[in-house]
């Protein structure tokens, strides 16, 4: 196949990466860090695209990161390069990994960031990122997002097929995603998340309630009682509510305004499920 600029490159095993670079980092906007990694990148391939994922992951908040890139995953197309920055190990002695996941590339460090995806998804290749000759020149110890990912999802979208990155990695780094834990007629979890809007994301799932009654599970957080999970934001009269959010887990909103503020919760506050009408 012909192989000209802004053509998919094929990759061994006939998947084909795209010009499309997802990003995802704690840099937040102020500093100048995405600017740097977009131009690292152009400079290699002129012809990239990028989407910005967010750049506002919590710093150094590894499983927040891993929440949100497992959350958008699917949504992008088969071929697309997903850099993912969110790397408190940067200079250190952490991997960075180079894997292919049904059909599209991430580029991450291996501490756990995209362990999420590897467990649910398995990856048809995983490899370590070790061959300088794709990195910038001058590779600087603090900034490996600009001077080693960025380069190397340029290289990538050219066609440089993951095996070529460097040696097969079998023993990827876990992240311990918090698991609810049985309590007396009930279920304890904790809020893993707070998105923009003051929702309280927890690590209760719809198959988590269904020993409580479901959807008529009652919810409890900061002293508050939420009787029953709702459809969506705006369901029934109660302003504090229940919903299971586009992720696949239960959060906690306060219609038209922050239950984050209300409760004073955050991540890592108890929330706890019980069948209507039991004992706390």
């Amino acid at each position: 196949m012909a192989r000209g600029r802004g053509d998919p490159r094929l990759q061994r095993g006939g998947v084909l990466i795209g010009p499309l670079v997802a990003l995802l980092t704690d840099f937040g906007e102020r500093d100048g860090f995405v600017g740097a990694m977009k131009g690292a990148a152009l400079t290699v391939n002129p012809d990239l695209r990028f989407v910005d994922i967010t750049h506002d992951v919590a710093p150094r908040r590894i499983l927040e990161g891993a929440l949100i890139l497992r959350s958008v995953f699917e949504h992008f197309p088969v071929g697309t390069i997903f850099v993912a920055v969110v790397d408190p190990g940067v200079g250190g002695e952490r991997r960075i990994l180079a894997a292919e996941v049904a059909g599209r590339a991430l580029l991450a460090p291996d501490n756990g960031l995209i362990a999420p995806l590897l467990s649910e998804r398995g990856a048809e290749r995983l490899h370590a990122v070790v061959e300088a000759r794709y990195f910038r020149p001058s590779v600087h110890p603090t900034f490996h997002g600009r001077d080693v990912f960025a380069p190397v999802a340029a290289h990538v979208a050219l066609g440089i097929p993951l095996s070529a990155l460097g040696p097969p990695v079998a023993d990827p780094a876990r992240l311990e995603v918090p698991r609810p834990r049985p309590i007396d007629r009930g279920l304890a979890g904790e809020v893993m998340h707070v998105d923009r809007f003051g929702n309280l994301v927890t690590n209760l799932t719809e198959d988590a309630l269904a020993a409580f009654g479901g959807r008529g599970a009652v919810i409890e957080i900061g002293g508050r009682e939420i009787a029953g999970v709702s459809r969506s934001f705006v369901d029934g009269d109660a302003p504090l509510k229940a919903v299971v959010g586009s992720w696949g887990y239960v959060e906690v909103a306060l219609r038209d305004g922050s239950a984050e503020r209300l409760l004073g919760a955050g991540v890592g506050s108890a929330v706890y499920v019980r069948t209507s009408g039991s004992a706390a």
